[in-house]
């Protein structure tokens, strides 16, 4: 119970935790070490069947800071997924700040001060994320390092807002938000696909901004346990259907539907979503020669010189790698489209 004398927390920072007993106490003892001291963790337990509950216990006995919320009744009551975790985490916290974390990541010191100052000196922000840095190191892949590159660099709003629905901008494990900004969206929700990214872009569409601060502020563990790595909701389809789902309900609105810059993999896989939710691809844009007349999924493939026949239309540069989407922002551009241009993966 928190003491009646200890003014109200600053930040609440949500962890929700399923049989994190292997990293839980030093995520725990990264936040004891922050150096703004007026936040509280609460700890959303998802039918752990470790020694999670009593490690958080323990936690709560030596610092009030601290808070479980536990998973239900039962000896071992069942998972009911990290969304509803996340809900139940959101509905305990007090702060006027909701920060995240997961349990086997580890913040830095001056992490959640870092972000405090950075929102409160920028009233137009409604959150933030930090730079991030995967651990181990030895088994960081080169795409990993590059996405890892990709996220350290959304320190302003022009660089998120220009690369929105290449994926998720901000690490979930480094959110910060204005409480009354997730509220003002309804929070998480689960529709099958990444929630954090789903937050995200509802925050996008509702008029909220949002940066990482420009400094690496949390070691985020890589490995083949991770739930991107393996549920459903986080594989590359779940994405493209959430992506697909909040571009016809903001850039795709008034629109005679897309072109599609790039008729490789990504552009092909992005064409079969937009057809599956109602959209009509007009065509496909491309510079390999051998392409060009061709038809994919029944539309056409053109060079850049006809893209400008399709003046309804929005054109959405497909292409997977950061280097093939700046070329293709540029090919838009000189193709006197790039007003009507979005950049996806």
């Amino acid at each position: 119970m928190t003491s009646p004398t200890r003014p109200p927390p600053l930040v609440s920072v949500v962890l929700p935790v399923r049989d994190g007993e292997a990293t839980l106490d030093a995520a725990l003892e990264s936040l004891r070490a922050q150096t703004l001291r007026r936040f509280e963790a609460v700890v959303a337990d998802d039918g752990s069947r470790d020694a999670t509950a009593e490690i958080v216990r323990a936690w709560e006995r030596r610092d009030e800071r601290f808070r479980l919320v536990p998973a239900g009744s039962g000896a071992a009551p069942a998972s009911a997924g990290i969304v509803a975790a996340l809900r139940r985490g959101l509905a305990e916290a007090r702060g006027a700040y909701v920060a995240r974390m997961d349990a086997d990541d580890v913040s830095h010191p001056e992490r959640l001060a870092a972000q405090f100052g950075l929102l409160e000196r920028r009233p137009g922000l409604s959150g933030c994320g930090t730079g991030v840095r995967y651990v181990p190191e030895s088994s960081v892949t080169p795409r990993a390092a590059e996405y890892a590159a990709w996220l350290n660099a959304m320190a302003t709003w022009e660089a998120v807002a220009a690369d929105i629905f290449v994926e998720c901008p901000l690490a979930h494990p480094t959110f910060m938000f204005r409480a009354r900004a997730l509220g003002s969206v309804g929070g998480y929700r689960d529709r099958g696909w990444p929630e954090d990214y789903d937050l995200l872009l509802r925050l996008w569409r509702a008029g909220h901004r949002f940066v990482s601060v420009p400094r690496v502020l949390l070691d985020w563990r890589d490995g083949p346990g991770r739930l991107s790595r393996t549920h459903p909701s986080y594989a590359h389809a779940a994405f493209r259907a959430c992506k697909v789902h909040h571009l016809r309900r903001s850039l795709l609105a008034g629109r005679e539907g897309v072109v599609v810059w790039g008729a490789g993999p990504t552009g092909k896989s992005l064409a079969v979503e937009f057809k599956r939710q109602g959209v009509r691809v007009r065509a496909f844009v491309e510079v390999h020669p051998r392409r060009i007349g061709q038809a994919i999924h029944g539309a056409p493939v053109c060079d850049a010189g006809a893209a400008r026949e399709f003046g309804s239309a929005l054109h959405v540069g497909a292409v997977a790698r950061a280097a093939g989407r700046k070329a293709v922002r540029e090919a838009a551009a000189e193709a006197g489209v790039g007003g009507d241009f979005v950049a996806m993966a």
